[in-house]
């Protein structure tokens, strides 16, 4: 399947399904998924494949085991090209249209002290300063969860000391309702926005081969 764009009916399917998250409206609307989401999802991530690698699609499922939220279903289908443990590059179509985004969600502990390191390292430190600058600069947003407080071992008064709260790191940006998403293009814009993360995601892969 050739991508033709993610049609009004996935957004339509999302707008539904977040007043209705059961599995009844699921089981009536599953050819709509099928068809308008999780088809045009896989055909996106197939034509970024030959730059950026083979994708992960999220399966629609939550996992409700120790979640206070029992709702059966993610409001958003999303696909992931990992580079290293739980960082790369990820897209997203929800009700609010299309989200790109880049970075790592979830660093075990050796990998988050080798990231907290290399912002401390004069050199690489602030590479990534001025790599996300520009990022802002672009119009990207930074975020990802933090520490209120300042990592133990680390000082509180470090000149970089608000990344070095991070535990996640992204990068992204919503497309949103453009018309441009339920066209071929989209995957243009998707694309240069991974080119824009890329410098972002090497250097956050670097810190596994080092």
């Amino acid at each position: 399947m050739s991508f033709t764009g993610f049609p009004v009916a996935a957004l339509d399917f999302y707008d539904d399904l977040e007043m209705d998250n059961t599995r009844s409206f699921w089981e009536t609307n599953r050819g709509v998924y099928d068809q308008s989401v999780a088809a045009p999802m896989k055909a996106l991530t197939a034509a970024l494949a030959p730059e950026f690698g083979a994708a992960k699609v999220f399966r629609p499922y939550r996992d409700v085991r120790f979640a206070k939220d029992k709702t059966p279903y993610k409001t958003h289908q999303g696909a992931f090209v990992g580079v290293a443990p739980a960082t790369g590059w990820y897209v997203e179509v929800s009700a609010r249209g299309v989200r790109t985004g880049a970075g790592f969600y979830n660093a075990d502990a050796p990998t988050l002290a080798a990231f907290r390191d290399a912002i401390v390292d004069d050199s690489s430190g602030p590479q990534l300063q001025r790599i996300l600058a520009k990022l802002e600069k672009a119009g990207f947003e930074i975020s990802g969860e933090q520490l209120k407080t300042s990592p133990r071992g680390y000082d509180r008064e470090h000149p970089r000391i608000d990344l070095l709260r991070h535990k996640q790191l992204f990068a992204g940006r919503t497309i949103g309702f453009e018309p441009v998403i339920h066209t071929a293009e989209v995957a243009e814009v998707v694309r240069a926005d991974w080119k824009a993360y890329k410098p972002f995601v090497d250097w956050l892969s670097r810190l596994e081969r080092e």
